[in-house]
């Protein structure tokens, strides 16, 4: 079964960091795109940024760009996601997903497998 575990996130002060991490379980990411979505209670969930496993292109939504960083751990099978200069509007439950061979348009995924959701919380 394929499963990805989530860690990372938590509460932090406006202009802070965190990093969620998204491991592969039960499969690999070879020719998958794994992406990074939040959802706001109440409000539809978003993509936000992707990479592709074998080639490490990456796509990130105008809100996030410059501020978000994803990359890969091929040793661990992890993908990361840094965020910086977060912003009370970053607060959210943060999902990552892999489709196989996914392109950069987010909005259009049928992801093969999802995360269980972590929150992240901005706020002084």
């Amino acid at each position: 079964e394929k499963q990805l575990v989530q860690s990372g996130g938590g509460s932090v002060q406006p202009g802070g960091s965190l990093r969620l991490s998204c491991t592969a379980s039960g499969f690999t990411f070879d020719d998958y795109t794994i992406g990074w979505f939040r959802q706001v209670p109440g409000k539809e969930r978003e993509g936000i940024a992707c990479i592709g496993w074998k080639d490490g292109w990456t796509h990130y939504r105008n809100a996030v760009k410059g501020r978000f960083t994803v990359s890969t751990d091929h040793a661990k099978e992890t993908v990361y996601l840094q965020m910086d200069s977060l912003k009370s509007d970053d607060a959210a439950v943060y999902y990552c997903a892999a489709e196989w061979r996914g392109s950069n348009i987010l909005s259009a995924w049928s992801p093969d497998a999802w995360g269980t959701g972590t929150l992240v919380t901005v706020s002084s």
